[in-house]
């Protein structure tokens, strides 16, 4: 089947419509009010990092013409177009739910958020002492001068772009907003009524306070956010030099090309064309927003009402047979151990990585880190064994996108308590979740493992749902003795028994675990595919997966992100299902599942179906061999495959139907799932 030719979704598209289903989120009122303005938070955070690297990346490509369509398959400039239109459309929506929706809301709860309009004398005083007290020192206006080029603005940072007036004389000015105070202010309550008002507002009404120079009849100020584009322009070689030039990069990245100019939709034509003459900012980036931007700041927008505007905070439940009191490895060298976070608590990572750090007996941790957290746990671990005379290898990747400044930092602070820090391989990003512990144990090396489908990471971990192994198991430790071994020498590992590793074994692996099932449907035996991941690109792999469909296999799909393939066309993907589930936790685990002639077989794995992951990264997959836990897997599957709250059916039609199932009640699947684990049996 010829890959030019199959049934497919462009990605950004695709992408877009699940930026769509977050904001479904937010329109959803059986979600609790202050979650569904965190899911606006995430919309926006979203969007920003969508137009910073995926609309830099096609803008780019529009610059090559016809050589573009040839190498893509598709003409960019229409994609660009195609994504302006859907963008403004959803911008719209957004704009209207917070507006006329979200605020009310709020206001019934007694919540009332004020803009500069709607202050009285006393909350008016309360603001001014706040603003000459907290804010006007950070802020110092750029009056804009013809004869001098605009200096370059921030990306992401929101500024107001101010006209003063007298008479037929007019000043423009720019006030960036500062970036290190919250932007929520409490106002005293009176009688019972909670009053909030945003960063922006306070500076509105204040500003008389920042032009008091200036003879004025006038003020306006509108708000605008200019994204730019993000990506990297990086010396490959890993050493120092690549360092420094990423450092180096990262800076460049602040004042990258301009992508896109969100602008306060109620600005003068008058103000808004002199502006984008001034910054040079081509027509198509413009987008019309509203009052407010840099919505991401929502995520923290604070609950000064009721317990239950939020969801309920689960308490992370225990692993059935792991004790913090007692030895981990003593009881991974017995059996494997599954841990699905956040349900159950990420502390057992920790505590392995702990224990190995003061064991005498353990040698030497080899680990592979992608993204940190900003205090990490996991760090200290290994300084602390490094500090106890282990062996300790860390291989850090820098570039792991908009993560790199925090990583450089890490590398920096490991190489210099000791460990020895690694750099990944050329040309490869190194995205494998996994770490070994040697340990000697009557005079011979014992291997204990751990291997994840997310990052080690404590704080993402209280909100990415993915699944952690701890294996004693000697086909998958021996495997990773030769991966480490690999990495260090700079080397892709290579002829490796049980783990599948891109980008040498991935494709061939998986294609073959796919024909496996395409021959026994051929044969009349059981035939299917379950499959659950973050993105779902590669053509390769769609076209694999429609040849598998055509011969009879059952695929069901649980793709949270982007998802190119279209089910159900006719001739192509009449077996497939797509479902995406969107809820309280961000859905990050990636499974396999086959059925083998019914002997299924189970992986879990840090890759997705994307070209990168396949082809250009370092991504380790491993089996699922101990009976207990690969039922506890299957089970969970199976109550995501039954979801009809929070699961989508993903078509071509982009509507984001909720999910139904012949079910009478309802299955909300992060719900049932924590209930699952918290009622299952110990034994």
């Amino acid at each position: 089947m010829d890959t030019k030719n199959i049934p497919l979704i462009n990605r950004e598209i695709s992408w877009l419509y699940f930026n769509d289903r977050v904001l479904q989120e937010a329109a959803d009122p059986a979600v609790p009010l202050i979650e569904r303005i965190k899911f606006l938070a995430i919309f926006s955070s979203n969007l920003d990092e969508f137009y910073r690297v995926r609309v830099a990346t096609l803008t780019r490509l529009a610059n090559l013409n016809e050589r573009a369509k040839e190498i893509l398959g598709y003409n960019p400039k229409k994609v660009l177009n195609q994504i302006k239109n859907i963008v403004v459309k959803q911008e719209r929506k957004f704009n209207d739910l917070y507006e006329n929706i979200i605020v009310k809301e709020l206001a019934e709860e007694k919540i009332f958020l004020l803009n500069d309009k709607q202050l009285n004398v006393t909350r008016g005083t309360f603001v001014k002492n706040f603003f000459r007290e907290r804010l006007l020192s950070t802020l110092v206006p750029i009056m804009i001068d013809d004869s001098l080029p605009l200096p370059e603005l921030r990306d992401r940072a929101v500024y107001f772009f101010v006209r003063l007036t007298k008479g037929k004389k007019t000043r423009f000015a720019l006030i960036e907003f500062p970036d290190n105070l919250s932007r929520f202010l409490v106002l005293p309550d009176t009688n019972n009524l909670k009053f909030i008002i945003l960063l922006d507002d306070i500076i509105r009404y204040n500003l008389e306070d920042i032009f008091f120079i200036f003879d004025h009849d006038n003020i306006e100020a509108y708000s605008l956010q200019l994204t730019r584009d993000a990506e990297l322009d990086l010396d490959k070689e890993v050493s120092e030099k690549f360092i420094d030039s990423l450092a180096k990069s990262l800076q460049k990245r602040k004042k990258g090309k301009p992508m896109r100019l969100l602008y306060d939709k109620d600005m003068p034509v008058d103000m808004l064309s002199y502006l984008t003459k001034k910054m040079k900012v081509p027509v198509d980036s413009l987008i019309p927003g509203n009052r407010y931007h840099n919505f991401k700041n929502f995520i923290s927008f604070p609950n000064v009402g009721r317990a239950d505007l939020q969801y309920n905070k689960n308490i992370p439940l225990p692993v059935a047979g792991l004790s913090f009191g007692k030895s981990l490895m003593s009881m991974i060298a017995k059996k494997d151990f599954l841990i699905s976070t956040p349900y159950q608590s990420f502390d057992y990572v920790i505590h392995f990585l702990r224990e190995a750090a003061i064991d005498p007996k353990v040698k030497e941790i080899s680990i592979t880190v992608y993204r940190l957290a900003e205090n990490s746990k996991i760090v200290h671990a290994l300084i602390n064994a490094a500090k106890n005379g282990k062996k300790v290898n860390c291989l850090v990747e820098l570039r792991a996108r908009f993560d790199e400044s925090n990583n450089i930092y890490w590398s920096n602070r490991l190489e210099e308590e000791g460990v020895n820090v690694m750099y990944g391989i050329d040309g490869y990003k190194v995205h494998s979740k996994i770490c070994l512990v040697t340990r000697m144990e009557k005079g011979k090396q014992a291997h204990y493992a751990c291997l994840s489908t997310g990052n080690f990471n404590e704080k993402t971990a209280t909100m990415y749902a993915d699944h952690t192994l701890l294996t004693a198991n000697k086909a998958i430790t021996t495997d990773l003795v030769y991966i480490f071994r690999a990495l260090n020498k700079n080397l892709l590992p290579k002829d490796l028994k049980s783990l599948i590793v891109s980008p040498i074994d991935s494709r061939p692996a998986i294609y073959k675990l796919i024909d496996n099932e395409i021959k026994n449907a051929k044969a009349g035996k059981p035939a299917y595919m379950i499959f659950k991941m973050n993105s779902l690109a590669d053509e390769q792999m769609i076209t694999k997966l429609y040849q598998a469909s055509n011969a009879g296999v059952k695929i069901q799909m649980i793709i949270r992100g982007m998802c190119c393939l279209i089910a159900g066309v006719k001739g192509y993907s009449e077996n497939i299902e797509v479902v995406s589930i969107v809820d309280k936790y961000l859905e990050h685990a990636r499974v396999h599942i086959y059925c083998n002639g019914g002997n299924e077989l189970m992986y879990l794995t840090s890759a997705d179906f994307m070209t990168r992951n396949i082809d250009n990264r370092v991504e380790v997959g491993f089996p699922i061999y101990d009976e207990d836990i690969r039922k506890e897997i299957r089970d969970i599957i199976d109550l995501q495959l039954a979801d009809n709250t929070k699961s989508r059916d993903i078509t071509v039609t982009h509507t984001n139907k909720y999910h139904k199932t012949n079910a009478d009640t309802l299955t909300r699947s992060q719900i049932d799932i924590y209930t699952y684990l918290k009622t299952k049996p110990t034994n």
